[in-house]
């Protein structure tokens, strides 16, 4: 029987605003909130929303039979939560219907996996903890951002749990194999590692309305058709992309959600299923490993990070970024953490590559660059004022042990405080 995993990526990062060298040092307030929130009402009000409507309509019309994924980084969940209330809504009720998975992403939507181990595992326990906070649920899937993977990461995942990992089906990776199988991790963990089928994925998300491609026009009908004659072997084709496509990058009157909306009846006149990830690794068996010696993505051509690391602007962005890791762990100020992790997004690194020159309002990759270092510049400097640089790692870590320690015995004297209370009352 065939299958198909439908995943929707939602992330949208927190605009920066114009930082001028003169704001080092007198300004630590980063982002442009008009600019923000004019993004997160365009794409809850013309994609998401629409979106999350749609599939609990084809939920309910397939008597729960249509099953999908959904990643969401915590930085977007906050901004959701601050602007777009309904949307949160439409997405409890989709995840109480148990048709939908909410998959596991970075707290931040970074390069977290390839530049601090640690700085990762952080992010996937907080973001964890708010998904399970909101939503009730944890998912031992993995989509890490822009699909990130290589062997090196799966170990890592192993070891904290993971089960299911999601990638891109890069052709140097599968040669001349198809991406419509389940695989699995090389290392001792062997978990399951799905991998998107970008021909198809691709197509959907960018060449819908395309009157030149050669699926056009797309037909809910014959696309079941294409997926049920694919080689019987071929048990699960991965369709994932950015949530964006249903609204904004294919606008509704190109058709795009009448499309969607058709699949789980012709799906299930034909026989063809709907998995999450996770029912995905359980139900199907892996054909073979595969391994991943080098990180892979689903950006650019490449399918590596090339987007985000290929100039030096990027590099020396990250490097300033990530040189003061250990430091910010080892800080207790909420504002700084929170910076901390905003910063991180990948969003700002796309800025500065080459030939990236209009998008976000940035005349030029050096223009994004210089917005973004001046920015970093007063991070540092927080962090700096914090925890001199002068100050080893050990000493600041004994020192806030010590600190955490006597927090720790305040906070039991209270409640044995509070008890005896309650006792004499």
């Amino acid at each position: 029987m065939k299958n198909i995993c439908f995943g929707f990526l939602m992330h949208i990062p927190y605009r920066l605003r114009r930082y001028r060298f003169f704001d080092i040092g007198q300004d630590h307030y980063y982002y442009d909130e008009m600019l923000t929130e004019e993004a997160v009402r365009q794409a809850v009000d013309m994609s998401y929303l629409p979106l999350c409507r749609t599939i609990e309509e084809m939920i309910r019309l397939s008597k729960g039979r249509f099953h999908c994924a959904f990643a969401i980084p915590g930085t977007t969940l906050d901004l959701l939560e601050q602007y777009a209330p309904e949307l949160m809504d439409s997405l409890k009720q989709l995840v109480q219907t148990k048709c939908v998975e909410l998959v596991q992403t970075p707290y931040s939507y970074s390069l977290a996996a390839e530049y601090s181990t640690s700085e990762l595992h952080d992010q996937l326990q907080r973001q964890a903890e708010k998904v399970k906070e909101i939503f009730g649920v944890r998912s031992t899937t993995l989509w890490n951002t822009e699909l990130l993977y290589s062997d090196e990461l799966a170990e890592q995942a192993y070891a904290w749990g993971y089960k299911t990992l999601m990638t891109e089906g890069a052709k140097h990776i599968l040669s001349w194999q198809s991406p419509n199988y389940l695989y699995q991790s090389c290392g001792k963990g062997k978990q399951a590692i799905l991998t998107r089928n970008m021909q198809w994925s691709d197509a959907l998300s960018f060449h819908f309305s395309d009157a030149r491609h050669p699926d056009y026009p797309w037909d809910a009908q014959q696309f079941i058709r294409r997926v049920n004659e694919l080689p019987e072997e071929e048990e699960i084709v991965n369709l994932w992309m950015g949530a964006e496509t249903f609204g904004l990058r294919q606008p509704a009157e190109t058709g795009i959600f009448d499309f969607l909306k058709a699949l789980p009846y012709y799906a299930m006149e034909q026989e063809v299923g709907f998995m999450t990830p996770a029912e995905a690794a359980k139900r199907l068996k892996p054909v073979q490993s595969i391994t991943a010696p080098y990180p892979i993505t689903w950006a650019g051509e490449a399918k590596d990070l090339n987007e985000f690391t290929g100039n030096d602007l990027q590099q020396e962005a990250l490097h300033q970024l990530y040189s003061q890791v250990e430091r910010v762990h080892l800080c207790s100020d909420i504002p700084l953490k929170a910076d901390w992790l905003l910063l991180q997004d990948v969003t700002y690194l796309h800025d500065m590559r080459f030939g990236s020159a209009g998008e976000n309002g940035y005349d030029s990759p050096y223009d994004a660059f210089i917005n973004y270092t001046n920015i970093l510049a007063d991070f540092l400097q927080r962090v700096e004022e914090q925890y001199p640089t002068s100050i080893e790692n050990e000493e600041l870590d004994s020192l806030l042990k010590t600190i955490h320690n006597q927090e720790q015995e305040i906070a039991d004297l209270q409640a044995q405080l509070k008890r005896r209370r309650k006792k004499t009352a």
